[in-house]
């Protein structure tokens, strides 16, 4: 049986997902938040684990590097690639992607900056709405972003608000509910398609499960 490669991320996602895996008889062999390696031997003998940082998840799959991985519905939308299948919503890790500004400032009419990054769904929303934006792009504390007169708006991950609203921001326009997907290589579903079918037949009966329960 040939070596199957699953890419995951540190942090919530990873926290997440290794229930569902463990259902599939897939587990770590040590401890990964706790580990500086980046590749790890499982429980199931063809299966190794990647963590990767989470933008580079489905570069990953789309190449072959990997054959299945996990990432967030947002950064599967801003990469915007069909060279991967995506059979499963994991239904976990939920937010949603919204568009935020200061808290009882309204948005000025005409051309607006944006400080976003989710540079290309930033763009596709904005076309969408009529509305002319220049995107600057951040990687980080985006919440500053307007405060300090940097941009009108941004687009960012917001989960409950407290970080928003700790920083004198306010969330706005919806543009995306979000959860964690698995995603396969189109080339791997052909080449490994009973192993992969298996993990998706085991963790969707997992991620099934967890939903009866909720």
């Amino acid at each position: 049986m040939s070596e199957l490669t699953i890419a995951l991320t540190k942090g919530r996602i990873l926290k997440e997902t290794l229930p569902l895996l463990a259902a599939a008889g897939i587990e770590p062999l040590e401890d990964i938040e706790k580990s500086r390696k980046l590749t790890f031997e499982t429980s199931s003998q063809n299966v190794r684990l990647l963590i990767l940082r989470g933008i580079d998840v489905p570069t990953y799959v789309e190449f072959g590097a990997a054959d299945v991985g996990v990432s967030g519905k947002d950064t599967l939308i801003e990469h915007n690639s069909s060279s991967y299948y995506e059979p499963l919503d994991l239904h976990i890790a939920k937010c949603c992607l919204m568009t935020a500004g200061v808290k009882g400032q309204s948005l000025k009419p005409g051309r607006i900056r944006v400080a976003t990054k989710y540079v290309n769904v930033a763009k596709r929303y904005y076309a969408e709405q009529g509305r002319q934006a220049d995107l600057i792009k951040l990687y980080g504390a985006m919440e500053l972003a307007p405060i300090m007169n940097l941009c009108d708006e941004i687009v960012d991950i917001v989960d409950t608000g407290n970080t928003l609203r700790a920083n004198g921001l306010e969330p706005r326009d919806k543009i995306e509910d979000i959860s964690s997907r698995l995603i396969v290589n189109k080339a791997s579903m052909k080449m490994k398609h009973k192993q992969i079918e298996a993990l998706i037949d085991a963790v969707g009966s997992a991620v099934n499960e967890s939903l009866a329960v909720a």
